[in-house]
């Protein structure tokens, strides 16, 4: 371009041409940057989804021993059969939906550590029946501080079906036009979708915490479980410090059904650690919310991929701001201020940098590796670092 600039300086081109050169030239240097930036951004994904060779042998090891060793099987099998607190409203309840061992032990594991209370704790893990015996055998054999911990997997839910679960129907529905490898499993995967059916879930439960299982908690978070949500459903930490974490940014308000229901300005807010009155959300029918907008974008029209999209919807006017402090977010993708990462109570590793992985930000990997125990006889085994 400062070459053409000269050239029309020298030679006097007039500015008609000029003007058509540099066109071209800005429109050839935007197309090798687009496609540059799209096979960045599948590379990143690949690498993202990939599943550690010590993660792996983890869940392999741990299965074998589950289905192996039938006194264990009997040990926790009585010993969930006994545990009153499960159903307890007087105690702090967590839930994690997770197919990652690891990261759902470092959850539970930093919670517990931080925590004043830790008897106090109840955590419900939910996963899948490929994870569920090694989930079981992790979380039977090792001990948190007290911590009460319970394992289901999702296919034991007789009301998950796709005459009920819209989200599943269109999963199942789907056609083969886009390659699955090109398709990303977070977002098929219905464990990311379970979120939206914590009542269904937990029918004996008044109050939860949902925690992703891409966060370190390194503060007591018995506060949250005290916090007056004036009558909304789900307390979140707003996101809208920035104009791109408005709901324009998420929402297709080309959509009439869009543009008259939501206010485009509307804040933001982050899924990763939210506090859930489920007696509220059972009085509004929450869930059936849910399924309305999920109905309507059958043809995948309304929003971007993700489950924070429709939460925007769902909880749209029913969501109580937290704290900032309560939850800080990007330390799986960009630089975050070391203030803010010092204050927070739960950090968040949203992106696809998760700190198991090789791509994992080096400079915040130490806040999360140091809730893993890398002396465990299985972590060495399967030479998990």
């Amino acid at each position: 371009m400062a070459l053409l600039l000269f050239q029309g300086q020298q030679f006097h081109y007039d500015s008609a041409t000029m003007i058509m050169k540099l066109k071209a030239k800005i429109q050839a240097l935007e197309e090798q940057m687009s496609s540059v930036t799209e096979k960045s951004s599948k590379y990143g994904q690949i690498a993202a989804e990939e599943v550690p060779k010590g993660l792996y042998c983890i869940g392999i090891r741990l299965t074998t021993e589950w289905f192996r060793n039938l006194s264990l099987q009997q040990k926790i099998n009585e010993r969930m059969q006994m545990e009153a607190k499960l159903r307890d409203n007087s105690l702090n309840h967590f839930c994690v939906f997770s197919d990652n061992i690891v990261a759902t032990s470092v959850v539970i594991n930093s919670t517990s550590i931080n925590s004043k209370n830790p008897a106090q704790l109840v955590f419900h893990i939910v996963t899948d029946e490929i994870n569920y015996a090694a989930m079981r055998a992790w979380f039977g054999t090792t001990q948190f501080k007290g911590v009460t911990v319970e394992v289901q997997k999702f296919e034991d839910f007789k009301w998950l079906n796709a005459s009920y679960v819209p989200v599943l129907k269109q999963l199942q529905d789907d056609d083969d036009r886009t390659p699955i490898k090109f398709r990303n499993p977070k977002y098929l995967s219905m464990l990311n979708h379970l979120r939206f059916y914590i009542p269904e879930v937990f029918p004996a439960l008044n109050k939860v915490v949902f925690l992703d299982d891409d966060v370190v908690v390194q503060k007591d978070l018995s506060g949250l479980f005290s916090i007056d949500l004036n009558g909304n459903v789900n307390g979140a930490v707003e996101t809208c410090m920035e104009t791109f974490h408005r709901y324009h940014k998420y929402l297709n308000y080309s959509h009439p059904l869009i543009r008259e229901h939501f206010d485009p300005d509307a804040c933001g807010w982050a899924f990763g650690m939210n506090v859930f009155d489920l007696v509220e959300w059972r009085k509004r029918n929450v869930t059936s919310i849910y399924h309305y907008w999920q109905e309507k974008n059958v043809d995948r029209t309304l929003w971007k991929l993700g489950t924070l999209p429709p939460g925007l919807l769902t909880f749209y006017g029913l969501t109580e701001p937290l704290d900032p402090t309560w939850h800080v977010l990007g330390l799986g993708y960009t630089n975050v201020d070391p203030h803010l990462i010092q204050k927070g109570a739960v950090l968040h590793f949203n992106g696809n940098s998760k700190p198991w992985l090789k791509i994992g930000m080096e400079k915040y990997k130490p806040l999360w590796e140091k809730f893993v125990d890398y002396s465990h006889p299985l972590l060495q085994q399967c030479n998990f670092h």
